[in-house]
């Protein structure tokens, strides 16, 4: 194996392996910050060793033995200067081989899953909405400040500063390590909910790279909406936002070619979507019917996802109650990234003069100046209009938005095809 064949490797496992390894360090020293940064060590000496030695066969365990070496080291040098402050000169002394043991058994002592508790832990009240949000992805979903500000449409600096803020924040507060109960777990669950959502959607449509999705994280995303309901399976929300991602995950095996290139919804073979998981996606729908929460915004998504799934071809789509349904999202969660899906919605279900026109109103929006959809979603229109200069124009400007290069090429395609059209007009 070539040297950036395991660097590769080693950037997978990171990818794979950081949350779970930050989460049971965290539980052990008690700082999300201090344990990001043992992870991080961890991961340099992977970058050392592995390309001499080979990758281990348990990539995972190994980043943990080192991370959790690290992690006894350094609670054992601060046990060793509280006793020195507290001068107990006459204290019995330090023994060594008895605390490793202690604090080994504390890492590995089973106490339920410590990545719930570092997604709560993450969105505690103390910090802002976007604060929780940011840290959450950077700890969890492993992505970089990068990735979060595309996620956000928010500059990388802001970004940086709100991870750095929010992990200061929960040091200089001692945040406990742990799921809070009552009340106080019902004023995080927005949050929480917001987060996971966020994870799988970075899961089902990666905002960089060279892979147009990342099912690694839509998997994790949808374990930790499982446990969630688990832990409040009489909350509409957590049902709604577990339902939605069961019924978008139903198509991850239909989104791309067997060479990795992008799948549109209408040109997908439905009979490769899950029907496992549109089942259960659509049981949950049912019983946020029965507790009366059909109305919030995660239900609204997931009965938009519905519509989709319940169409055997693409012209069964019932394009007139997704619009619908994306007008009754947007009247609750206002936000011009539900308009530009509301438009697109109007626009099959009525025609794409209509939807241009709603698109045409969100062009001045501060939030979709920089978003590659935009100018990709008026491309479509203007294509399906003959407008094929025009839509070839909007197709390149998505282009050069796009990080994802999968989706950069797709749209490279859709302006050949348009530049072609209008060559044959």
């Amino acid at each position: 194996m070539t040297a950036p064949d395991i660097h590769r490797a080693i950037d997978a496992v990171w990818r794979i392996e950081s949350a779970r390894l930050i989460a049971g360090l965290a539980r052990m020293v008690r700082d999300v910050g201090l344990a990001e940064e043992l992870a991080q060590d961890a991961l340099v000496a992977a970058l050392e060793r592995w390309p001499e030695n080979g990758i281990p066969d348990n990539p995972g365990a190994w980043l943990m033995t080192a991370a959790k070496h690290r992690a006894i080291d350094q609670l054992r040098r601060k046990k060793l200067i509280e006793r020195k402050h507290e001068a107990l000169a006459h204290e019995p002394e330090f023994e060594a081989t008895d605390e490793r043991l202690e604090l080994e058994t504390m890492l590995d002592d089973d106490i339920g899953d410590d990545l719930l508790r570092l997604i709560f832990t993450a969105c505690h009240p103390v910090l802002s909405a976007e604060a929780r949000a940011a840290l959450t992805l950077r700890l969890l979903g492993g992505l970089t400040t990068d990735e979060i500000a595309r996620a956000f449409l928010v500059p990388e600096p802001t970004i940086a500063q709100r991870i750095v803020r929010a992990k200061r924040m929960l040091a200089d507060k001692q945040i406990p390590f742990e799921v809070p109960r009552g009340e106080e777990r019902d004023e995080r669950l927005a949050s929480v909910l917001e987060v996971i959502y966020l994870i799988f959607n970075e899961g089902y449509a990666a905002t960089s790279g060279d892979d147009w999705m990342r099912p690694e994280l839509c998997s994790e995303a949808m374990r930790l909406g499982r446990i969630l309901a688990g832990l409040a399976p009489l909350e509409p929300e957590v049902l709604g936002l577990l339902a939605l991602m069961e019924i978008q995950a139903s198509r991850l095996r239909a989104r791309t070619t067997p060479t990795g290139e992008p799948i549109l919804l209408p040109d997908q073979d439905r009979s490769r979507w899950d029907p496992l998981l549109i089942r259960r996606g659509l049981a949950a729908l049912d019983r946020i019917g029965r507790l009366g929460g059909a109305n919030g915004p995660y239900a609204l998504q997931a009965a938009i996802a519905a519509c989709h799934a319940r169409a055997r071809v693409v012209e069964e789509t019932d394009w007139a109650r997704i619009a619908a349904l994306y007008a009754g999202l947007a009247s609750i969660m206002p936000s011009p990234v539900v308009e530009l899906n509301r438009a697109v919605a109007v626009a099959m279900a009525s025609g794409p003069a209509e939807g241009l026109a709603l698109v045409d109103a969100l062009a001045d929006e501060p939030l979709l100046r920089n978003y590659h959809l935009l100018p990709s979603v008026r491309g479509d229109l203007l294509s399906r209009l003959q407008r094929h200069d025009e839509a070839r124009s909007e197709f390149e400007r998505a282009a050069s938005l796009a990080r994802n290069a999968r989706e950069r090429h797709l749209l490279q395609q859709r302006a050949a095809a348009c530049a072609q059209a209008s060559d044959s007009a």
